[in-house]
Order: C-alpha cells, then structure tokens, then sequence
C-alpha cells in the first residue's frame, strides 16, 4: 500500500484554486469542479461534495473545515521571498522562524482555515 495525498475539504474551490495556483504558484494539472490536483500531487476537494461522498448526507455545519488540527506542509528553497511573496494576503500564525530541530519555517491559515506550513527542505 501506498499513501497518495490528503484531500483537504475546501468550502469556495474557485477560492482555493486561485489561493494555491496564485498566492502559492502551484499548477492544476487535473481540474473535475469539484476535485483539483496539483503539480506536486497536492489535492483539494470541493467540502460539501465530498462530505456527501464520505458520509451519504448533506454537510450542515457552519464551523470551517479546517480546525487547526492538521498542518499542510510545503517547501520552498526560497523561503524568506515566499514569505515576502505570501504574507501581506495571508493570516499569519508567526512570521518566518527557526525550530528547535533546525529548520526555518512559516505557518498561516489558507482560505478554511487549514494551517499551511512552508519550510526550507532539510538536507538529508
């Protein structure tokens, strides 16, 4: 077995779209409406669609879907231009900073509220 991708509910998928390609520079290379992945195998999934999907009943609640309780994590080599590129659209959890494990990182929540974390890769 093999892990593929996490699909992160999303509520506004032309909002998010346009968040990730834009703001994040990622490219759609599949795009179904209600599904939509990215260059780098990253996907988001339309919420009420998926929940249906899930659950076999309409999504009522009113809450974001993200609850600060999964982080989506990306890289870039260029991490202090991303972070001048990204912040000023963004809700910022904390600026750039180095983690106790070494590595300088930068935390802000997406559209739903998910919390996206861009790092520099560690070398290995």
């Amino acid at each position: 077995m093999r892990f593929v991708n996490p699909l992160p509910f999303v509520k506004d998928i032309e909002k998010s779209k346009s968040f990730y390609t834009g703001l994040l520079g990622l490219s759609i290379i599949q795009d179904h409406e209600d599904f939509v992945m990215f260059d780098n195998g990253f996907a988001i999934h339309d919420g009420k669609s998926l929940f249906k999907s899930v659950f076999a009943r309409e999504d009522t609640a009113s809450a974001p879907y993200g609850r600060g309780n999964l982080v989506l994590y990306f890289e870039d080599f260029e991490l202090d231009e991303a972070f001048e590129r990204i912040s000023p659209h963004v809700q910022l959890i904390h600026q750039v900073r180095l983690e106790p494990w070494g590595q300088r990182l930068f935390r802000f929540f997406d559209p739903d509220q998910h919390i996206v974390e861009i790092g520099e890769p560690i070398a290995q």
